[in-house]
């Protein structure tokens, strides 16, 4: 499965990388923002509910992937689902919200559409293919 396939191990170092740096990231995000009441309320209702699980999903499915395990791609689909869920209506919502909301909108618009990249990578069919269960 894995060697075979072009950007399989670069694809699966990153993402986990990606997720164990995203782990403290959002607990920034969540707690460590300045911001008003309702917006706090929020980033840290999502950070519990949707972001650390997304990324500890993320970091079992790169570890499956590593092991070269079939689960680990579909648990990859799962994780960057999970993730693109969150990112692309958080962001959107804050681009709406005004002037002082709009670079964490911005970053979260562009983590979706880098999520819907490698979604599109790990969804080919030949990463269901061979390899051990």
């Amino acid at each position: 499965m894995g060697p075979r396939l072009r950007g399989y191990w670069l694809m699966t170092w990153i993402g986990l990388l990606a997720n164990l740096l995203a782990l403290p990231l959002i607990a920034w995000g969540a707690f460590g923002l300045d911001e008003s009441a309702g917006l706090k309320i929020t980033n840290i209702t999502l950070a519990f509910s949707l972001a650390w699980p997304a990324a500890i999903v993320g970091i079992v499915a790169a570890s499956g992937l590593l092991a070269q395990r079939r689960w680990g791609v579909i648990l990859t689909i799962v994780a960057l689902s999970m993730a693109l869920g969150g990112a692309l209506p958080y962001g959107i919502v804050r681009l709406v919200l005004g002037p002082e909301a709009r670079p964490l909108g911005f970053a979260s618009v562009l983590l979706g559409l880098v999520n819907v990249l490698a979604l599109i990578y790990w969804c080919r069919p030949a990463h269901r293919r061979g390899g051990r269960l």
